[in-house]
């Protein structure tokens, strides 16, 4: 399978996933050329095929292709600017995910195993009113916004929007994507937890050794997803 073809079932598991709907992209970064990356044009998710796929260059813009692009590809371009390490990029606004950015006072921490790619102290939180003032649409829409947003996530796996989602990175396509799911499975489960009383959170030896497991074992999700996507 080509990885545009690869991109377009990334795209259908997130959905299938309910991590993204009719919103929401997932990108990785072209082997061959580390500058540009693959972005489908401007569509939901679940209706992505290998024909979608452009290519786009480090400004954020499409090569040799006119049709319409998501506005937020500026997340994805600046992100590879800036992390010659990140090889894929997942933006969604995944239920779960958005009140943690919302309440400032309690951060989104990792509390399952599967999850060990969120720091320890709370993936950080960006906020759109500290660059585009009180009365933007809250969208990356600009390279000086995908720019903010990279600074606030720094070295970081995961970044909250307020109000809005979150950004994940990977290593590979693969292990973005997954990083997607269990990104809002954390959410949901420490949501369920603070029902309850105060979470024991993962110390970050905890969330370091489970992650380097995670990114070993990550086919057997991949390989399942892919047959609940695909139907085979």
């Amino acid at each position: 399978m080509s990885l545009k073809a690869e991109l377009a079932v990334a795209n259908h598991i997130l959905f299938k996933q309910r991590v993204v709907d009719g919103f929401g992209h997932v990108s990785v970064r072209d082997p061959d050329n580390p500058e540009r990356f693959f972005l489908s044009r401007s569509m939901a998710p679940a209706l992505v095929t290998e024909g979608d796929i452009l290519t786009f260059g480090p400004d954020g813009e499409a090569i040799g292709d006119d049709r319409k692009a998501y506005l937020e590809r500026y997340i994805h371009s600046e992100i590879y600017r800036a992390r010659p390490e990140v090889m894929s990029v997942v933006h969604s606004h995944s239920a779960a995910v958005i009140p943690f950015g919302l309440v400032r006072s309690m951060p989104l921490r990792p509390v399952c195993h599967m999850c060990g790619f969120v720091h320890s102290a709370g993936a950080p939180v960006f906020e759109i009113r500290d660059y585009a003032g009180d009365s933007s649409n809250l969208l990356v829409d600009s390279r000086a916004l995908g720019k903010n947003l990279t600074e606030v996530m720094g070295g970081e796996n995961a970044v909250l929007m307020r109000g809005h989602g979150s950004t994940v990175v990977g290593r590979n396509l693969r292990e973005a994507v997954f990083r997607g799911v269990y990104l809002e499975v954390n959410a949901r489960l420490q949501a369920e937890a603070l029902r309850l009383g105060e979470p024991t959170y993962m110390t970050d030896g905890e969330a370091a050794s489970v992650d380097a497991m995670n990114a070993a074992t990550l086919e057997r999700a991949w390989g399942l997803w892919v047959r609940e996507a695909e139907g085979a």
